[in-house]
């Protein structure tokens, strides 16, 4: 039999080392992914490749049952199993039986309202990273005891050493064990576990069905993205690749069956699943495996066999009898994080003597490829259909269409069970297109209540039925504040581990989930906006904070915006070099063996730096660097939630602070103030305060891509070129102790968003600007680059030379200017004599608003902006009520 390796290997040279097992075990195929084109994929785990239900049980069965040898019955009994979404959630709970004695909890991308977040963490390579922790027990992770930690491949080891720091902080213990089908580590990573293990004081121990490693030649991120986009472009979108003949129908018919699924009974790990759970569906199963086998019609599956027996098998696994040779084909499919039900499902159906295969639906985009030395061969594509709270988006099943099944029983929880599963291009539709019959059988979605939570005590994961849809409207109020007041009485105090996952697009901006992360909270739904003069008055009688409201959204009008495409096309190169000079300057200097810098911008000017200088090390260096976008409010600091998360997710000496660019400087020393204060009252050090910028004029920085002043496109714009996000919001009403500030997300602008334009433009010019950088950075690491004030000075100036006696009225430089004259009451503009190229935007802005244009010599930026004094006054004054907020 081919290897299912065999595509990939031959044409990007990528090599499986290690165990004889190995190619029994793992195939290859591309995925569409700026992080790893290949993908491991596994024949045993139930989710890419359809494989006998009791081949992937006994599988994660086996693991479990080495780990208890390993623990003994002692420690096991005291430990608890946590596996990870969406492909180890079977695996982990399989793990976990075959413990025999541990309660299971398995990390989640669906948020469930009402049930308190007891942590989360980062899966570094995935395709969707977010991870929560959702117990209904809040004490479930809290004890002391061994934490089994259950994924389908140990690769780098980024995710568990991200979980175990997390976890640890706030719940340290003495052992982990983490447990996988196969340890691919390469050599680099082999002693990352041990160096870990003795940092934190604890004994981590890996056990793994086999073992081996991927070799991966030189541009193999490249080659395998610009072969996945070679057969794609060959493949109409949402095309399914299904060799023989298929068995088209029409119409969407289904049967639904009525399983009768245990009152009470969680629908799997989400919230936490106990030995005796595990004994209630294993009681339940014969029953419900029987109401399948009527719902498929005994036999009259079987009369269609000759429909499909003949088309050859696509989903790279043997066509092999099973138990009841010459009878229907069935394939039981999961949905995305629910694994374990149909697992089980499928398992009872292999025992009742049904020929089972099982396998489930995914998020991850993977390229098929009908070779039998290819592992996906099939795919069909399908719109999510549970409301996922990152919105809507393609998910796939692979190795179905094509396969040979005569039915198809597919698996849902009731919150997936939705008019979208249902549609013409919905699931049901595509797998009745391909397969004779499709059953399907839906799960109660588990929601816990006060009472399984256990408010009266905490008394453990007990089961609790599902509220009625009546009822829980009605009782969901209550059931948070229990949940609130439980989870507050057992919490440890790190507050880190409670605070939210950064958000990310497509749900928050119209950046890609991967280029940015945002430490804020979501305040698209409030209204914030209100008119220029009637906050600046508001302000000035002391009634308001600058950044307790926002400004209504300037669109530019169509002369406006063509000004800014012409900006950005003479311009694209020039910030292209200043972008590579700043970051291979911090990859100079900050970069430490074993740490890569974390790119904090500081939001909103900040942020599309950040992701251009995210986007040149990884095409420069194929470095992934980590990048995440904070509030700085002037006169009340950074958001010191967002340091928190930023100190338990990472090493504070690797977080670089990225900006724009400097004005006169505020902002920088507003950043020193506020880390200083920080680290005085959380005892948390290493963070280094100094902002990176793309530009300097103000000369109030050590790295930067230039001190010249020249027109960056991204200050001609608002959020239509910052993903669509609002200045940050800092208000005690919306703005708790422990939240992160706030921010807008513009969905509604999506049609004049040039967010991704302005990126594209300017990484489009990378190549050309390398050797100019080159020579650049050689020229500043020799320079003495120590900040001169210079621009403080010349606003001090400024100030008393025009009679307006306060230096945070005088705004330099062009990205100030332009802030002035987009979003605050403008008095004059000073204009550099000479300056025009940089200056036609901003003439034209205040030609809009009838503000004067003086020509000035020897000024040492572009242009400067003065704040009318009549309306702002107190409003940015240097008594803390002033606010500069990117």
């Amino acid at each position: 039999m081919v290897w299912t390796g065999t595509w990939v290997a031959e044409r990007l040279g990528v090599e499986l080392i290690g165990d004889e097992a190995l190619p029994d075990l793992l195939g290859l195929a591309l995925r569409r992914n700026p992080k790893r084109a290949h993908l491991l994929v596994s024949s045993v785990l139930g989710k890419h490749v359809p494989q006998r239900p009791s081949v992937v049980y006994g599988s994660g069965l086996d693991l479990g049952r080495r780990v208890r040898a390993l623990l003994g019955d002692e420690e096991a009994a005291r430990s608890v199993v946590l596996g990870y979404a969406e492909t180890a959630t079977a695996l982990g709970h399989a793990v976990a039986d075959g413990l025999g004695l541990a309660p299971y909890l398995h990390s989640t991308r669906r948020p469930v309202a009402g049930v308190a977040r007891a942590g989360g963490f980062e899966e570094s390579h995935s395709h969707a990273t977010s991870h929560l922790l959702l117990p209904e027990d809040p004490k479930l992770l809290a004890g002391d005891g061994p934490l089994v930690l259950v994924d389908d491949e140990f690769s780098t080891g980024n995710t568990v050493l991200n979980t175990v720091r997390a976890l640890h902080e706030r719940y340290p213990r003495d052992r982990y064990v983490v447990v996988a089908l196969v340890d691919m580590r390469s050599a680099a990573d082999l002693g990352r576990l041990d160096a870990f293990a003795a940092e934190i004081g604890a004994r981590v121990d890996l056990i793994s069905g086999a073992a081996g490693t991927v070799r991966l030649p030189d541009g193999v991120l490249e080659k395998g993205q610009a072969l996945v986009a070679e057969h794609e472009r060959a493949n109409a979108p949402g095309a399914v690749s299904a060799p023989g003949p298929t068995t088209a129908r029409g119409g969407h018919e289904h049967a639904r069956v009525a399983l009768d699924w245990p009152e009470g009974l969680p629908d799997g790990g989400r919230h936490g699943f106990t030995p005796d759970q595990r004994h209630r569906l294993e009681t339940a199963l014969p029953a419900m495996a029987a109401r399948i086998t009527e719902a498929l019609g005994g036999g009259a599956a079987g009369t269609e066999r000759g429909a499909t027996a003949g088309a050859r098998s696509a989903s790279g696994v043997e066509a092999q009898p099973g138990p009841s040779a010459g009878g229907p084909r069935v394939l039981v499919l999961g949905f995305e994080e629910l694994m374990y039900a149909p697992l089980r499902l499928g398992t009872a159906l292999e025992e009742a003597g049904h020929d089972v295969r099982y396998s489930t639906t995914t998020r991850s985009p993977v390229l098929a490829v009908d070779d039998p030395g290819y592992a996906i061969r099939t795919r069909l594509v399908f719109p999510a259909h549970d409301d996922p709270a990152d919105g809507p988006g393609e998910r796939y099943a692979y190795n179905v269409a094509g396969a040979g099944f005569d039915a198809v029983v597919l698996v849902v929880d009731s919150t997936a069970d939705t008019p979208a599963l249902h549609a013409p291009d919905g699931l049901l539709a595509q797998l009745a297109t391909h397969i004779p019959r499709v059953v399907l059988a839906v799960v109660p979605s588990y929601t816990p209540t006060a009472e399984g939570i256990g408010v009266a005590g905490v008394t453990g994961v007990t089961g609790a039925p599902r509220l009625t849809e009546a009822a829980e409207a009605t009782e969901v109020t209550e059931v948070t504040e229990a949940i609130e007041a439980t989870t507050e009485a057992v919490e440890a105090p790190e507050r880190s581990s409670m605070l939210p996952e950064p958000l990310r697009g497509p749900a928050f901006s119209s950046y890609a989930p991967e280029e940015v992360g945002w430490l804020l909270q979501d305040l698209s739904d409030v209204e914030l906006e209100a008119p220029t003069e009637e906050r600046e008055e508001a302000i000035q009688s002391g009634g308001a904070h600058y950044a307790e409201s926002l400004p209504v959204e300037y669109q530019p009008s169509d002369r406006y915006q063509e000004l800014f495409h012409a900006a950005l096309e003479t311009s694209a190169a020039r910030i292209a070099r200043a972008v590579g000079t700043v970051t291979e300057t911090v990859l100079a200097e900050r970069e430490r063996p074993g740490h890569s810098p974390v790119l904090v911008s500081l939001a909103r000017a900040g942020t599309p730096v950040g992701v251009l200088m995210r986007r040149w090390a990884q095409a420069r260096h194929g470095l992934d660097l980590p990048h995440y976008a904070v509030s700085i409010v002037r006169g009340r600091g950074i958001d010191a939630n967002a340091l928190r998360w930023l100190a338990a997710h990472h090493d504070p000496a690797d977080v670089v602070f990225v900006d724009g660019w400097t004005g006169k400087g505020a902002i920088t020393r507003e950043l020193a103030d506020a880390i200083k204060e920080f680290e005085a009252a959380e005892g948390v050090t290493g963070f280094d305060p100094e902002i990176v910028v793309l530009a300097d004029p103000g000369s109030c920085v050590r790295t930067y891509g230039t001190r010249e002043d020249f027109l960056i496109p991204s200050a001609c714009l608002n959020s239509t070129v910052s993903g669509l996000i609002s200045r940050t919001v800092l208000r005690a009403d919306l703005v708790g102790p422990n939240d992160f500030h706030g921010g807008k997300f513009y969905r509604e602008l999506a049609g004049v968003d040039v967010s991704r334009d302005f990126l594209d433009a300017v990484a489009a010019r990378f190549e050309e600007v390398g050797a100019a950088v080159d020579a650049d950075v050689k020229e500043l690491l020799a320079a003495d680059r120590t900040p001169t004030w210079e621009g403080w000075a010349a606003v001090e100036r400024i100030s008393e030379e025009y009679g307006i006696h306060d230096v945070n009225l005088v705004k330099p430089g062009v990205g100030e200017t332009t802030r002035v004259l987009l979003r605050r009451v403008p008095w004059k503009i000073l204009a550099k004599r000479g300056a025009d190229a940089d200056l036609a935007h901003v003439r034209l802005l205040a030609e809009q608003r009838g503000v004067p244009v003086e020509e000035v010599d020897e000024l040492p930026y572009s242009c400067v902006g003065l704040i009318h004094p009549q309306y702002t006054r107190g409003a940015t004054g240097a008594d803390g009520k002033a606010v500069v907020s990117q």
